[in-house]
């Protein structure tokens, strides 16, 4: 899977201000099952992340849950590994 930089150095975010890192998509069946977001801002670098049931309606609001990392290399690892487990799970991530 390439959802690794290659360039690993991320400069720091200004305060008041929240950089985008990343963004991904998780599907299955053709239905989203979760969205993965990296943000850094002065407070550290943080992945939003937010689940939803095969079951649930389109336009529903999913499970959502912010994650808290020290590094951008350790968010980054998080997300690639959660997207590893979503692919053995048959999904298809964007």
């Amino acid at each position: 899977m390439s959802t690794t930089p290659t360039d690993h150095r991320v400069e720091p975010a200004q305060a008041g201000s929240t950089r985008l890192l990343f963004t991904y998509e998780v599907r299955r069946e053709g239905h989203v099952v979760a969205t993965l977001e990296g943000k850094q801002s002065a407070e550290g670098t943080i992945v939003e992340t937010e689940v939803f049931p095969l079951s649930s309606v389109r336009g529903e609001a999913g499970l959502t849950r912010p994650f808290t990392f020290g590094s951008t290399e350790h968010a980054r690892r998080f997300a690639d590994e959660a997207l590893v487990v979503f692919e053995y799970l048959n999904c298809t991530v964007t």
